[in-house]
Order: C-alpha cells, then sequence, then structure tokens
C-alpha cells in the first residue's frame, strides 16, 4: 500500500448542491433421486457462463449441456455458489436479476432484496456498530431462494428438482476449496464464525482453515437443499428451515420472526433504459444506486468525448471520478426503496439537470463529497446465455463476507447482514435534508449497489456484465462497459485494465487507484486535486458475457479468480 498523496486545501472544494445528460432515457428425497438427468435432452450448442466460482460454473456449464437454458443454468449457478463461496452469497442473502427472455422478446427485473423484519429496533441502527452479540439485529429477511423459484417456474425449462439436484450432489458429495474462497476461510479462524459448529465442520474443519483445493462436503447444506428441492420455495420460508433460521436470529438479538419469512414476496421492475451511442443499456433501477450511477456517467460523456479523452487518460479518470462523486452524492439525497419513498428519476437523469452537473466538471480541481459512510461491500455476480437467446445477468449477496458471521445450525445457511446498508442519520444531516430516505423501516429494502446490466443492439442483446465488490460495483461496471463499448475491447482485455473506485469521504481520499494506474498518473490526478490511495487489485469482481458475429465471448475478472466458459457449435 502507497501512501496517501495529499493535495492542497485551496483545491478542495465542497461539491453537489447537487445538479446533475443523459442521451436518451426510458426511464427427505435421497440423492440418487435427485441426480440430473441427462440422456434423452438434447445438448445445448452454444452457450455461455461466467461466475465468481469455478465450481459454479462448471455445475452451471453441465446444465446446459443436459438440455438446461440459461435460466435453469443461472439458478444453479447461484445455489452452488452460495456453498463453494459463501463468503460473498448464499441462501441467507438476496439481491436483484435482470432477464432477457427470448419466449417474450422483453427483458424482466426481479427484485429478491432482503427486506427488514416487522419488528426492526430502528433506534438501534443509530448506535452502529452492533456488537457482537446483538449481530441478529442486522439480518433480513432472505429473499434468495424466494427469487431464484420465481425466476424458475417462470422461464426455467428443466423441472425444479434437476435443477436444485446440482447443488445437493455439490455439497453431498464434495467439492474443492477454491482460491478466493481460502482466503476468506483464514480470516474467520477467529471470528465468531469460528465458533458455529455448523460452518467450522465445513469450512474449518479440524479447527484449520481449508486450504486451496482441500475436499470439503456441506452435509447440512445438502439436506437443505434436498428440502427446497422437494417442496420448493415453501420448504424454504415455512417448517424447519425457517424455524432454524429465525432462532438463530433471535438468539442473536434479531427480531426475525416466522411471518418474516412467511410473508416475504420478490418483487417485479421495469429496468431502467438508456440510449448510448446506438445501444440501449437496461441496468437496474432503485433500490439499486449502481445502475444510477452507470446511466449518470453515460448521460455525461459521448463516446467522442471518452476517445478525445483517452489521449490524456490522467484527465479522463479524473472526470469520470468527479462524475461518479456527483451520483453518489445523489445515492445519499434521494434513494431508497420506491415502495416506501418514490424516487424521481425523470429528474435524476433529466439531461437539463445532467448538463447543469457536467458544466462544473472541473479539468483541475476535485469537489469532495460531504463525509458519509457506506459499508455494503461482499456479493457475487453471475451471467448466463443461451443459443436461445436468453441471457441471465443477477447479482446476489449475503452484504459483508460470511454476513452477520451468524450460522442457522442445523441448516447450515449463512445469514446476511444486509440491513446494515441502511443509512445512519448522523450521516445524511450534512446533506442538510429533512428527512433519510434510506432509513429502516419494518418491509422496506435497503439501497443497493448492484448492478446487473445488459446492453441491446437491434433490439437484441449483445453484452450483459455485473459486478461484486460493494460499492465499488457502479464504478467497476462502468469502466468495463466503457472499456467495451466506447474502447472496443473484447471481454477479457476489458476486465485486465486497472480501475479506480471512489472511497467513502470518512476515508480521507477523494480516489482509489489500481497500483498500475496510480504509477502511471498519480502525480497528475495529484495535480488535478485528487487526494489519491494506490492499492493492489482488489476492488470487486465484474463478469462478462459478449455475442459478436454470432459467437459468444465470457470472461471473467482475475481479481476474484472465477471461471468462464464459452462453447459455440
Amino acid at each position: 500500500m502507497v501512501s496517501p498523496l495529499l493535495m492542497p486545501k485551496r483545491s478542495r472544494r465542497l461539491f453537489f448542491g447537487l445538479e446533475l445528460p443523459l442521451a436518451s432515457v426510458v426511464l427427505g428425497v435421497g440423492l440418487a433421486l435427485l441426480t440430473p438427468t441427462v440422456g434423452a435432452a438434447p445438448a445445448a450448442k452454444s452457450y455461455a457462463v461466467a461466475t465468481e466460482s469455478p465450481g459454479a460454473t462448471r455445475e452451471a456449464a453441465k446444465v446446459l449441456d443436459a438440455g438446461g437454458n440459461a435460466i435453469d443454468a443461472a439458478v444453479c449457478a447461484a445455489l452452488v455458489s452460495g456453498i463453494t463461496s459463501p463468503s460473498s452469497s448464499g441462501m441467507g442473502g438476496g439481491g436483484f436479476v435482470l432477464l432477457w427472455s427470448a419466449r417474450d422478446q422483453r427483458p424482466f427485473v426481479i427484485d429478491f432484496r432482503e427486506t427488514a423484519p416487522s419488528g426492526i429496533d430502528t433506534a438501534a441502527f443509530e448506535q452502529r456498530p452492533f456488537p457482537e452479540a446483538k449481530r441478529g439485529q442486522a439480518v433480513g429477511v432472505p429473499g434468495e431462494v424466494a427469487g431464484l423459484f420465481e425466476l424458475h417456474q417462470r422461464w426455467g425449462k428443466l423441472k425444479w428438482p434437476e435443477v436444485v439436484a446440482h447443488a445437493v450432489r455439490v455439497a453431498e458429495l464434495g467439492f474443492d476449496t477454491e482460491p478466493h474462497a481460502a482466503v476468506f476461510f483464514e480470516q474467520e479462524k477467529t471470528s465468531p464464525l469460528s465458533r458455529s459448529a455448523a460452518f467450522r465442520s465445513v469450512y474449518l474443519p479440524g479447527g484449520t482453515p481449508a486450504k486451496v483445493g482441500q475436499k470439503l462436503r456441506a452435509p447440512k447444506l445438502a439436506h437443505t437443499l434436498r428440502t427446497i428441492a422437494r417442496e420448493g420455495r415453501r420448504g424454504f420460508y415455512e417448517g424447519p428451515i425457517a424455524r432454524d433460521i429465525v432462532k438463530a436470529v433471535k438468539g442473536a438479538g434479531g427480531a426475525l420472526e416466522l411471518t418474516d419469512l412467511s410473508g416475504y414476496k420478490t418483487v417485479d421492475r421495469e429496468p431502467l433504459r438508456v440510449t448510448w451511442e446506438g445501444h440501449q443499456i437496461l441496468t437496474m433501477p432503485p433500490p439499486s444506486a449502481g445502475g444510477l450511477l452507470l446511466a449518470q456517467t453515460l448521460g455525461l460523456f459521448s463516446k467522442a468525448e471518452l476517445t478525445a479523452h483517452a489521449r490524456t487518460p490522467g484527465k479522463q479518470i479524473h472526470l469520470l471520478a468527479e462524475a461518479m462523486r456527483g451520483s453518489f452524492a445523489d445515492r445519499m439525497r434521494f434513494l431508497s426503496d420506491p415502495a416506501f419513498t418514490p424516487v424521481d428519476m425523470g429528474n435524476l437523469l433529466s439531461a437539463k439537470r445532467l448538463a447543469r452537473r457536467k458544466a462544473r466538471l472541473a479539468e483541475d480541481r476535485t469537489h469532495t463529497q460531504p463525509r458519509f459512510g457506506l459499508e455494503e461491500s461482499g456479493t457475487h455476480h453471475l451471467i448466463t446465455a443461451d443459443q436461445e437467446g436468453n441471457w441471465v445477468s443477477l447479482t446476489t449477496t449475503v452484504n459483508a463476507p460470511f454476513g452477520a458471521k451468524l450460522v442457522a445450525e442445523q441448516t447450515g445457511i449463512v445469514l446476511n447482514n444486509e440491513l446494515e446498508d441502511f443509512t445512519a442519520l448522523k450521516n445524511i444531516e450534512v446533506f442538510e435534508i429533512k428527512e433519510n430516505p434510506n432509513r429502516p423501516r419494518p418491509g422496506a429494502r435497503p439501497v443497493s449497489s448492484m448492478s446487473p446490466t445488459l446492453v441491446l443492439e437491434n433490439g437484441a442483446p449483445i453484452l450483459a456484465l455485473g459486478g461484486s465488490g460493494g460499492t465499488t460495483i457502479g464504478p467497476n461496471v462502468t469502466q468495463v462497459l466503457l472499456s467495451r463499448l466506447a474502447v472496443g475491447l473484447d471481454p477479457e482485455a476489458a476486465l485486465a485494465r486497472p480501475r479506480f473506485m471512489i472511497p467513502a469521504p470518512r476515508t480521507g481520499q477523494t480516489l482509489w487507484l489500481e497500483s498500475e494506474l496510480a504509477k502511471q498518473h498519480g502525480e497528475e490526478l495529484v495535480q488535478r486535486g485528487e487526494l489519491i490511495l494506490a492499492r493492489e487489485p482488489k476492488f470487486g469482481a465484474v463478469q462478462v458475457i459478449a455475442r459478436q458475429a454470432g459467437r459468444f465471448l465470457a470472461a471473467s475478472d482475475a481479481r476474484k479468480q472465477g471461471k468462464a466458459q464459452a462453447q459455440n457449435q
């Protein structure tokens, strides 16, 4: 880590009062009975998969080879990654999915984000961080199983038990410890997770963190998945699994009730649509803030401008960072669960507002954000596409690594700490607004950075991407998207480019650069008023699938050592 490079105080200005062009916006069953059927089903000729877990990618490809479609493969990948990469996601979490349905020839969005329980202690959220004994207060009602079940029931091709069987088999027969997961197992050897018998027996065998390549088995998760395979969503949200989750949360000071689980509902949303340089970009609307950042950034710069700026990379980084800081400030001022506080996206993305913001971007000065704190982290993104024309871009999360570090002992489910994403009042006071839009309320979904994205050309998908890494997601996805659409790089090259992110102002910096960028442009950025920190490339990962000349191209970000697989026949 390089020491922070401090900019002169006179070059720092408080920004975002806030005004800010968009080219165009529209707004009991045994394992044997669950073994996947292969035989008569025709093998898929062409498909692509990209996930953060090599094991999840392999199983998703098997689903496609067995005649399943991209929806079946995405469901399988999400369930398997919760086993092989539990620090990022799992049945105890939730997320967003953006789907292009070949049957319907249109996109769909399913919000399966976690929700606050009916008995949430809202006052406690002003006193965070929660003490270890009260970490159950951060657990939201998990939405992953409901979201995956809904996705499959509406667009899946194989039978539900057949898809879930892949995850059952992985948990029951064993899986190799993956490199990214091993890093996080090592970090948990003295955490509250190390005191969980269910977690320790799988991921800390004999009290020692699993090493890369070590074979692990998760019999409790296998049993849980069998129940879900047999009973569908009801098997998770009612009965023994639900009771085990409630017991774990209440035992750690949380307020989750059985009625919160049985009453959980997914939400259908309309994607945020942006036209940019002849492409239609579809991304996630609120309660996502990542989609807003992507849309606003595209609205501020044309391809011609970005091409011109490429001759002065330091200037380009600075201007893009300025634009993104404006979007982060909009997040704090305006974004919320739209069911509780409507979000005027038309205003936030209006050409007039964005033109005013663009006029305030300065080449030689950095505008700082008010000092708010954003704690969001974690997540796992995966993408699947098939020869029929179905595309799935799905982000799922338990928030911080291993969520609340709380496990439902009988089922083996790692529970999220998603309610940490609600904003504390002290962090919005500087904005001088009357009411905190992202405050904790019973049934509310906290604002997220997750931004699954699709790009259409002539009305058909040509690109899907999304990322993980909390508040790095929006900047990362935007940079990779621009590397593809503005620069024309293939997916692997787009992912390999070094990136930057916007840190929370409480860190004391305005910009974090991957070390290669800092080496090349750090001095210039300091002169432009940035207060920077150089870091190794660990800001989060992006997954990409593209369709080019009738062939799939797939790439997985090396930053989390995932795996991509494309088959073209």
